[in-house]
Formats: structure tokens, sequence, C-alpha cells
């Protein structure tokens, strides 16, 4: 699975409530595939990054799709946050160390002939520390999707919070105009400490990075890429479990 890559020994820091009231939390961003392809290896890959909010793309949407979800949760330690069906595909799972002040699940506006897209938002908590959480799938088509990059930023801007953390398929590279508008409002983890692997599409043959998570500028980013190398991320269940690699960031929110 050739993919670059930068420390990927350098271990990556736990989660954990430091002595100044900040939080450090591992975040997941992760497109499932709608759970079509190996789903035991897929909660293995879940579990082993130990995250407190996993940012679900392409999550069942159709039949029995609360359960699917609700299993692939419990598989990986997880409980389902919000998203899903209600959602168009986006969802949010997240650990028992996080409390949940609120959820909303918001559907984009349909293109005729186009997929219909949507946000998974949320509020939680860490001890005092409060952020805003959005998973996001953006549109295939470039005109499309710069519109709904927008709306992202929208939607992350009054979620009132200090903080917020995005995450998702950008079907888009970093030169794209809606990666460098996405760029310019917030962090791009893996441009401001790179751990890991760089690439994400596709999973058995990685060459474009097209999932990314963003953070505002008063959040600390402790490390973020793909997790190869990670202890207990076998090589062969991220090429099984769906057609995405995951990204996983470390992050110190800090209090107010």
């Amino acid at each position: 699975m050739p993919n670059s890559s930068s420390s990927v020994v350098r271990s990556l820091p736990n989660s954990r409530m430091d002595a100044d009231g900040s939080a450090v939390v591992r975040v997941l961003s992760y497109n499932i595939r709608s759970m079509r392809d190996d789903t035991d290896a897929l909660a293995r890959v879940i579990g082993a990054c130990s995250p407190d909010l996993v940012l679900v793309q392409e999550a069942p949407r159709f039949f029995r799709w609360r359960k699917k979800l609700a299993r692939l949760a419990a598989a990986s330690g997880q409980v389902v946050l919000s998203g899903g069906g209600t959602a168009s595909g986006p969802a949010l799972l997240c650990s028992l160390r996080a409390t949940v002040e609120r959820t909303e699940d918001v559907l984009l506006p349909l293109t005729p002939g186009l997929h219909r897209r949507g946000f998974a938002t949320a509020v939680v908590r860490f001890g005092g520390v409060r952020v805003g959480v959005v998973s996001c799938h953006l549109s295939l088509r470039e005109d499309e999707r710069y519109e709904q990059g927008g709306m992202l930023l929208e939607r992350l801007a009054g979620l009132g919070t200090p903080h917020v953390v995005a995450g998702g398929d950008l079907n888009e590279r970093p030169d794209g105009r809606t990666f460098k508008r996405l760029g310019a409002a917030l962090q791009d983890c893996w441009t401001t400490r790179p751990w890991g692997g760089e690439l994400t599409s596709t999973a058995v043959d990685p060459r474009q990075r097209i999932d990314a998570i963003f953070a505002t500028e008063g959040v600390e980013v402790l490390g973020c890429g793909v997790p190869l190398g990670l202890p207990g991320v076998a090589e062969a269940d991220l090429a099984r479990a769906t057609d995405h690699l995951p990204v996983l960031a470390a992050l110190r929110v800090p209090v107010g």
C-alpha cells in the first residue's frame, strides 16, 4: 500500500484532559462506502484508532440503516451521535467520553440529477471544553462542491462554539478551489502537522488526498494523517474495510 508518509513512527497523543482544562481529543474521518465491504475489518480499524469522534461519510442510508450504523458503532466502541439516512450519508459517532449538547442533520439543496448531500452536525463537551463538529461529503460536480464548501463554513460559524472541527470526503484535491476555500478559513490539519500517511484514495492504491480534517485556529493540531503503522491498524484491514483510507487527528482543544 504505497503512501507518502511523515513520521509514521512518532506516537500520536492519546485522549486526555490537561491540567489547564484543555482536552486532547482524537478525531477520525472515514468514508465507509455504505458498509458494503468487510465490516469486521472496518470496526477493527475504527476501534484501533481509539477516537473520541468519528466523522463518517457514506453511512448506510436505506434499508435498516439505523441498525447497521448502530452495529458498527457498538463493534468499534462508539455510540451513534447523529446522521446517516437523515443527513443523506454523513454521520457522527462518539465515545462515551463525549457529552452531547445537541445534534442536527442538515439536507443541502438538491440539484436535479445529482445525489442529495447533507451535513451531520453536533455540539459536544469534553469536561469544560465545548466543540462543534460537522461531517460532510461534498459533490462530485465542481460548481456545486464550491457552493457546498461555503455552506459548510456558514454552518460551522452558526454552531455557536468557540472551536469547531470539520472533516469528510471533499471529492477534491488540495489544489482545488473548494479545498483552498476551506483551508483559507480553517486549519487543514494534515498541512499544519503531518503524521502518518497523506494519500487517502483509493485504499488499495492511494494516489490522491481527497479526505481531510479541518479545525479553527484556536485548536492545536498535535498530528494528523492516515494511521499507517498505528498499533492495531493492520494494512490488510485498511484494504478490506472500504475504498478510502481514514484520516486520524489528535487535537488539543482549549477551554473557551
